[in-house]
């Protein structure tokens, strides 16, 4: 049987980069080809455009769609409490977005359902391109990932800035056809910076409008 292609990946256009090394797990935003810290569309000072309505069934139950990740990859976030209920909630909300990505690279969430609901704006384009290049690959992604040094900055009501570290050192990309993982050395590429906004929707939603990650960050090596 062949594969279904996300509807939601499938309803934008995917711009491929050249040469993309895939080597990261939910690095959506950062180029592995260069050490960038820009992407197309991620610039912050942009106010977010439109993006695609959750569906209906996406919405239902709980509100929220139910996030799942193959057995082989295992994402952790530190500092998920901090005593204010609102930093709290940006911090679910952008785990919940990070795992979004990955199962949709995973085929977890066929339909891309939680990429939409937990992306808007510049980010879910940088998120489906992201996915998209992983399709064209024919790879998925395997291993661990950590996230560190959560914190969030409350601009408003209904907007938040959040930057965080990513140890991607024992985070693969895997051949989907062979199976073969091709696993990297560990190098201070396998350390990620994130800086991210996210803007709350009218279902109370924290999702991820811009995003921006630098690929060797200082601030996130291994003391």
């Amino acid at each position: 049987m062949k594969r279904r292609r996300p509807t939601l990946i499938a309803a934008l256009t995917l711009t491929a980069t050249a040469a993309l090394t895939l080597s990261a797990c939910g690095s959506d935003g950062d180029s592995a080809a260069k050490d960038s810290d820009k992407i197309a569309g991620a610039d912050t000072g942009d106010k977010p455009s439109a993006s695609p309505s959750p569906s209906s069934s996406a919405t239902s139950a709980a509100g929220r769609p139910k996030v799942e990740l193959p057995a082989d990859l295992k994402l952790t976030f530190e500092g998920t409490k901090t005593g204010d209920p609102v930093k709290d909630a940006v911090l679910a909300d952008n785990a919940e977005r990070m795992r979004a990505v990955d199962a949709a690279i995973a085929g977890t969430d066929p339909d891309a359902k939680a990429l939409g609901f937990y992306n808007t704006g510049k980010a879910l384009e940088a998120a489906v391109s992201w996915v998209g290049q992983f399709e064209k690959a024919n790879a998925t992604v395997t291993g661990q990932v950590r996230y560190f040094d959560r914190e969030v900055e409350l601009r408003d009501e209904t907007s938040a800035v959040l930057t965080f570290c990513a140890d991607e050192s024992k985070g693969f990309s895997k051949d989907k056809k062979t199976g073969k993982v091709a696993k990297t050395p560990v190098t201070k590429n396998s350390y990620v910076q994130y800086n991210t906004r996210l803007d709350k929707n009218a279902e109370g939603v924290w999702q991820t409008s811009q995003i921006i990650s630098t690929r060797g960050s200082a601030k996130c090596q291994p003391q």
